[in-house]
């Protein structure tokens, strides 16, 4: 559980994923176009990728709709329905707004 939550810590912008996962991938476009790069864990290529699905239970990421697991500023925000409703109420951009690359080019 360490690993999961240090890594939430260290990064603004999270996504626990499978690399099989197409919806962690738009997911993660999303907050790139954004001007987010996110820190992308595919836990699939984790030796201890098991549990750090349990740690995500436990932290509070549904096990029935569990990847992608967003997290923003340390905080669970949810999987793709989460990110997609915050983002169509023009609340995700406030959350985000942090972590905008200056790199962002519009």
């Amino acid at each position: 559980m360490e690993k999961v939550q240090r890594m939430t810590r260290e990064h603004g912008v999270v996504i626990f994923s499978k690399s099989t996962c197409c919806l962690s991938y738009a997911v993660s476009i999303l907050f790139q176009d954004l001007g987010v790069i996110p820190y992308v864990c595919e836990i699939d290529h984790e030796s201890d990728g098991k549990e750090m699905e349990k740690a995500l239970i436990r932290m509070g990421v549904n096990s029935s709709f569990m990847f992608p697991a967003v997290f923003i500023g340390g905080l669970l925000v949810g999987s793709t329905n989460e990110v997609m409703s915050l983002h169509l109420q023009g609340s995700l951009i406030k959350l985000i707004k942090p972590y905008i690359s200056g790199l962002k080019s519009n």
